[in-house]
């Protein structure tokens, strides 16, 4: 049986101004969009292999789903995206050592300016609970909004 592999994931999302989107995504990403036009913006990345783009709407966009996460291999990569994140004055929440979903990461938090909000971590181990602030919402949680304070927030 000959084994199929997935070379990149897409994902498309609505949003209400695609020339903010363009700025956040192009900081938060550190790369210009592959293709623009009047009302889409399109990024592909290699390191995690995805194509996301970005649909102007007309209606009211509502980002109701928990996050999107990205997990790095080190510490030193962590530190380097959450450095990038703060030069562009990004919205940001840290967490240190926090254990949620059932795992211990460091890790931090961007929210879009439509209210998607991006998780960069880094896996420590596995862990049999979570952070107690954490089981009154359940084991997986994003934060409310990013702030530049040093918030707790869960989840990957």
């Amino acid at each position: 049986m000959k084994t199929t592999t997935f070379p990149r994931v897409h994902a498309s999302y609505y949003v209400s101004n695609i020339e903010n989107t363009i700025a956040f995504y192009s900081k938060f990403f550190e790369k210009e969009p592959v293709k623009v036009k009047a009302d889409y913006a399109k990024f592909l990345l290699e390191a995690p292999s995805l194509n996301i783009s970005f649909i102007q709407s007309t209606k009211p966009v509502k980002p109701d789903f928990i996050h999107f996460g990205i997990e790095v291999n080190d510490p030193e990569e962590l530190k380097r995206r959450l450095g990038n994140a703060m030069h562009h004055d990004l919205p940001i929440d840290v967490e240190k050592e926090v254990k949620c979903c059932y795992a211990k990461q460091d890790k931090f938090w961007v929210t879009d300016p439509d209210g998607y909000k991006w998780e960069v971590y880094q896996f420590m181990e596995d862990v049999d609970e979570n952070d107690e602030k954490y089981t009154e919402e359940g084991a997986c949680c994003a934060p409310e909004s990013a702030t530049t304070k040093d918030e707790s927030t869960c989840c990957a």
